[in-house]
């Protein structure tokens, strides 16, 4: 964007309501944005309502759409929606994810399916309806794992469905930036989320805050500027993955 600000612009939020997506969303209405929440279910739709009056009451305009990102028609309509409503999307953002810590010798084929359309499946298509719908100079920003660096067990489903996000972007990031489109991934340590508690005992919950900066978990707040940085004064960095996550990995 020659400008390199938000304000005015359209930006999509994949698994915007809430948590880390939702505090994106509500963080680049603050800096002038447009916001497309996207949501999954509707037991997330109070969530992404909420997130949309929150959008507003900072000015921006805001479209809620629900959709299973996992489904490839899901994705286009996403994109179609927000073409509608705002005319172009120039920043899109995909925060979506789900996460399973289970022996490889215990994880069932359902399992392993699901998690790969998830981590994988929908964020391949997200890109691919990104490179279509986005407009010249756009951005497009995929949140993955600190653990694509880890030697850890437990993860091999997560952090191997997240793994062929690398490759599709640096793919996307070639193909795309004849038309000034940047693409990257930014790799969080574990967040202080629900949707990190879940797999994890409070002694592991402890062991992970230990490998951080500041013995904490990543927090979204912590993740956010990184992303606006990267839809805006960082439109230079493509094909990238950033490990921002206190030292939790490395490479």
């Amino acid at each position: 964007m020659s400008d390199h600000n938000l304000s005015g612009k359209t930006v999509l939020v994949g698994a915007g309501a809430k948590n880390l997506g939702g505090l994106i969303s509500r963080t680049a209405a603050e800096q002038g944005a447009n916001v497309v929440v996207h949501y999954h279910s509707d037991a997330t739709r109070p969530d992404a309502e909420e997130t949309a009056k929150a959008v507003e009451a900072a000015g921006g305009k805001s479209l809620i759409v629900q959709g299973d990102l996992s489904r490839v028609d899901a994705v286009e309509r996403l994109f179609a929606a927000a073409g509608e409503q705002f005319g172009g999307v120039d920043v899109a953002v995909n925060t979506a994810g789900m996460v399973l810590r289970k022996p490889i010798v215990e994880t069932t084929e359902e399992e392993y399916d699901r998690m790969a359309a998830v981590n994988s499946k929908a964020a391949y298509f997200f890109m691919r309806e990104a490179g279509k719908h986005l407009n010249d100079n756009g951005k497009l920003i995929t949140i993955v794992t600190a653990l694509l660096a880890a030697f850890t067990d437990g993860y091999s489903t997560y952090a191997g469905s997240k793994a062929p996000v690398e490759h599709y972007t640096r793919a996307a990031a070639k193909e795309f930036g004849a038309r000034g489109i940047s693409v990257n991934n930014i790799a969080p340590g574990p967040m202080d989320t629900p949707f990190f508690y879940g797999q994890e005992t409070p002694e592991r919950v402890e062991f992970h805050k230990s490998q951080g900066l500041g013995n904490q978990l990543t927090k979204i707040e912590d993740i956010v500027p990184l992303v606006l940085f990267l839809a805006t004064d960082g439109w230079w960095i493509t094909g990238q993955t950033i490990f921002a996550n206190g030292g939790y990995t490395t490479r």
